[in-house]
């Protein structure tokens, strides 16, 4: 007869510890931005999905397609289109695999190695790409670069850079 195991008893929680350090509350500048920067970038995003519908994309199958189409040979190992697409590898996988369902991408094995994979961007994804990108433009500039000025622009690119600096953006 093999082991057996005893029934364990439920656990407690546990009385949440303190921080060790200080919290530093937002003053009101700081609750405003913060909270506008929210507001402002869930509907700026909802506004871009919503006109790349028509296309059959959202927001993120457009960022993973023109990826791949700034990519030389059309390709990306996954690992690195998961950082460029801000997206987790496991989150990724399931949404290249939708991609790959409707023949906009497919994935093919490393040569250099086994356990890795590239996504590859199909001549149908490129088409549709294509026929999409002047409509997505046209809806950055009207939801958003319509609205800010020349130093808007830098100080945005700035701020953002050094908070999460793109692979595929230059510094200089």
């Amino acid at each position: 007869m093999g082991p057996t195991t005893e029934p364990t008893e439920p656990t407690e929680p546990t009385e949440p510890t303190e921080p060790t350090v200080e919290t530093r509350w937002l003053d009101s500048t700081e609750i405003a931005a913060w909270r506008s920067f929210i507001h402002g970038t869930r509907h700026l995003f909802a506004a871009l999905d919503q006109d790349l519908k028509p296309h059959g994309l959202s927001g993120d199958d457009y960022g993973v397609l023109v990826a791949l189409s700034d990519s030389p040979d059309n390709q990306l190992r996954m690992a690195d289109l998961a950082e460029q697409s801000a997206q987790s590898r496991s989150r990724l996988s399931h949404h290249v695999a939708r991609l790959e369902d409707r023949g906009l991408v497919e994935r093919i094995s490393c040569p250099e190695d086994r356990r890795g994979q590239y996504a590859v961007l199909t001549a149908r994804g490129r088409e549709l790409l294509e026929q999409a990108a002047p409509h997505h433009v046209a809806s950055v500039r009207t939801h958003f670069l319509d609205h800010l000025g020349p130093h808007d622009l830098e100080t945005l690119g700035a701020v953002f850079g050094r908070l999460y600096p793109s692979p595929t953006t230059d510094p200089n």
